[in-house]
């Protein structure tokens, strides 16, 4: 049941981008980061944790997720170093996705032949 509630939060979260894509005039970057505030708001709120916790990777892989990963990881930081957690906090939660889509992105761009739309 896991992996259907993970597909099923995740899509929602999906059309929900897709929604905004279609209906309104934001522009994809402006949604990105819409929705990478709302994980943080979110998270801060105390909503998206049981998120988190019900539907697994549909709630963590979306970009909410990034936002989400973000507030935790400047929580975890800020009661360890104090008010410097705040600063490096945000690094230290989501250094391993960060890493990881770097260095798949640089596979991909050896495999295939990366260049503009036109």
């Amino acid at each position: 049941m896991q992996f259907l509630y993970a597909f099923i939060v995740g899509g929602l979260i999906c059309v929900v981008g897709q929604l905004l894509i279609d209906f309104t005039k934001l522009t994809p970057a402006k949604i990105l980061v819409l929705f990478v505030i709302l994980g943080l708001v979110l998270t801060a709120l105390g909503v998206y944790e049981p998120l988190v916790k019900f539907a697994g990777a549909g709630a963590t892989v979306p970009l909410t997720g990034f936002g989400y990963a973000l507030a935790n990881g400047v929580k975890e930081t800020l009661e360890d170093k104090g008010l410097f957690g705040v600063i490096t906090g945000g690094i230290v939660g989501t250094a391993a996705g960060i890493t990881a889509a770097v260095f798949f992105g640089y596979i991909a761009a050896l495999l295939t032949k990366p260049g503009d739309k036109s």
